[in-house]
């Protein structure tokens, strides 16, 4: 199984024509912000296929939901490619830190103003 690196690298290598001008073949240099809205509205479509519980459009044997989600991972992974971030180590860390994190367990969601969800 590859790992998030390798996913990120291919994701970003697959989409190359987004990251080009098509008549010049310069490379763009593109809007992070927009980049991060584009991976926020496939969440929302995710949360409206979830909403309608509907079928994927271009792949009808799978929910919307599960076909967004793989959307989301392609462009976060496109992005994370672009811009050389590395996954694997933020993934790990991160996960290891939310752990051990006091406000992440049942004792503090379950205190006056502790986190519901």
């Amino acid at each position: 199984m590859s790992n998030l690196n390798d996913l990120a690298h291919d994701c970003h290598a697959d989409n190359q024509h987004w990251w080009h001008d098509p008549a010049t073949g310069a490379r763009l240099n593109r809007n992070k912000g927009e980049l991060l809205a584009l991976i926020h509205s496939e969440v929302s479509e995710c949360l409206e296929g979830e909403r309608k519980n509907l079928m994927d459009t271009h792949l009808p044997h799978r929910k919307m939901a599960e076909v967004e989600l793989a959307d989301i991972l392609i462009r976060v992974f496109d992005y994370a490619g672009a811009y050389g971030y590395d996954l694997d180590g933020a993934v790990a860390e991160k996960r290891a830190y939310n752990k051990q994190r006091a406000d992440h367990k049942a004792e503090a969601r379950l205190a006056a103003n502790g986190k519901q969800f």
